[in-house]
């Protein structure tokens, strides 16, 4: 599929994609997240990051395309809705990390898009927000659900009741975001923190992410034995073996993802 809305580039084992809708400032539209849906579910098995960022200076991703979503049915609503929640379900469930690099607006979709990657870094201009009850609408791509798992009920009520958006200090203070930087810092940033994701066993990061989604809901029971069994796992591969030995040996491991 030929991307009209993704700028992609791929340095050694890490992606950058990039929303370039310069116009409405990234927003999306139904066009964006079919391709945004393509790329994921056929991005090279060698990728073992993927940074999510938007085009520009301003905006990572703007919100939702309100010209599109103006004059929808209930059903097409729905359909809609559901569009954007099953592709930030995919960048949930990806095998790798996904780091979002906030570098501008991220309101409605683009905070919802932000919620959905495991790591979130932004820059100081970055704005984050849930604006859809102006609008008439609640947040469609699954912003009531992560919105309150990643900063606690009480602020996630206050951002989507009152609709404000807030500054990426406050986003740092509440731990909607990781970390903050200076716009011309940022991309530096994401990359270093993806070299130090790849340099770690391929696997066992893959596995770590799969226990981290997977037990959030579970009892403490059911998540500690499914973290004993993926520790387990963890002991079939070379990757555990060369991990140990190099530690032993004061050596550096050399992982090859088996």
């Amino acid at each position: 599929m030929e991307y009209n809305f993704l700028k992609i580039n791929i340095s050694e084992v890490t992606c950058t994609v990039a929303i370039s809708a310069p116009k409405s400032l990234n927003a999306l539209n139904s066009t964006i997240l079919k391709e945004l849906g393509d790329f994921l579910d056929h991005i090279d098995p060698a990728i073992r990051v993927l940074i999510i960022t938007g085009d520009g200076e301003k905006s990572f991703v703007a919100g939702a395309d309100i010209s599109e979503m103006q004059n929808l049915t209930e059903p097409e609503g729905v359909a809609f809705g559901q569009l954007g929640a099953q592709v930030f379900r995919k960048i949930e469930t990806l095998p790798i990390p996904v780091i979002a690099a906030v570098n501008g607006f991220a309101l409605g979709g683009g905070c919802e898009l932000a919620l959905a990657c495991d790591i979130r870094i932004a820059s100081n201009r970055a704005k984050f927000g849930q604006p859809e009850v102006g609008l008439g609408i609640i947040p469609g791509f699954s912003g009531t659900y992560r919105l309150a798992k990643i900063v606690g009920m009480g602020y996630a009520k206050e951002m989507i009741y009152t609709g404000r958006a807030i500054k990426a200090d406050e986003a740092l203070r509440i731990g909607l975001v990781n970390a903050v930087y200076e716009p011309e810092q940022l991309m530096d940033e994401a990359r270093a923190l993806a070299a130090r994701i790849v340099k770690n066993a391929p696997i066992a990061v893959r596995y770590a992410k799969e226990c981290i989604n997977e037990e959030y809901d579970l009892a403490a029971d059911e998540a500690i034995a499914f973290e004993n069994k993926m520790f387990g796992k963890c002991f079939a591969t070379k990757d555990q073996k060369a991990g140990m030995t190099a530690f032993l040996t004061k050596t550096e491991a050399h992982f090859t993802n088996e």
